[in-house]
């Protein structure tokens, strides 16, 4: 992919600099020199680094399988298209989200994963019962109807729900006050990105991103100019949502799962 076809991916996707040096590792300098058009023979190995995020990414490719409707007949959609009624149709055993009709395919989160969101879950839930709160605490797998409408169905690892109409008994109707998703290689672009764009738009008050690897949070206050904030993982990162009362020890965090982490 060369540069000029990279700058109309990066137009039509809607990518920042910023959000193009963070997926790619390029330093953000290279970043602005290159789209700006101050560079215009970039290394191979930076072209190359680029070029990846606006490809698909190992298991979150766009797919246009065959989906099982109702009928028991087998139907192919492109991407777009596709529906809530489609999303429900998938085999049990097919994880999936559905984004403005477009469904991703979702690999079996890992353990550091799962750890890390079972335990900031399991703080939430304590503050919110020493408390006598009304809001609920919610994770994965669960599925959010994020717009209330029939083309997304998406579903974050961990979500805290202050409205109570809006809890069903098989899904969320409607943006969770607060979400977390825990990065991961398979699902860092649509989390940084595709997810972003739509948990501002939809209303979700406030996004953390966790990025165990890089041992950061990203945290996001829409109602703020000034964001994302980053936190390493030796701070305290307080919850906006309830005006900081409640924190999250991320050198905690770090502590509960460094025996993975460092084995």
């Amino acid at each position: 992919m060369n540069i000029q076809e990279m700058k109309e991916k990066k137009k039509e996707k809607g990518y920042t600099n910023e959000q193009i040096a963070e997926l790619s590792g390029v330093p953000l300098g290279t970043v602005q020199k290159i789209f700006g058009g101050a560079t215009t023979s970039p290394r191979y190995d930076t072209l190359k680094a680029l070029g990846k995020i606006f490809l698909p990414m190992e298991r979150e490719r766009y797919y246009a399988s065959v989906v099982k409707d109702a009928s028991a007949a087998y139907t192919v959609k492109r991407q777009g298209e596709y529906t809530v009624e489609d999303y429900y149709a998938l085999p049990d055993e097919q994880r999936a989200e559905l984004i403005d009709g477009v469904l991703y395919d979702m690999a079996s989160p890992e353990t550091l994963h799962q750890m890390v969101g079972g335990y900031i879950y399991a703080r939430f839930l304590e503050f919110i019962s020493k408390n006598k709160g009304n809001c609920i605490p919610l994770i994965a797998p669960l599925d959010v109807q994020l717009d209330c409408d029939n083309k997304t169905i998406v579903e974050p690892d961990v979500m805290i729900v202050c409205d109570r109409d809006k809890l069903y008994k098989n899904r969320i109707y409607g943006a969770p006050d607060f979400i977390l998703e825990v990065l991961s290689k398979s699902t860092r672009r649509r989390d940084m990105v595709i997810k972003l764009q739509k948990y501002a738009n939809a209303g979700v008050k406030e996004y953390w991103m966790v990025d165990i690897e890089g041992r950061r949070v990203f945290v996001y206050i829409f109602d703020e100019e000034n964001y994302p904030v980053i936190y390493g993982f030796d701070s305290k990162v307080p919850v906006y949502i309830w005006g900081g009362q409640c924190e999250i020890d991320f050198s905690e965090v770090y502590n509960y799962i460094r025996f993975l982490i460092e084995s």
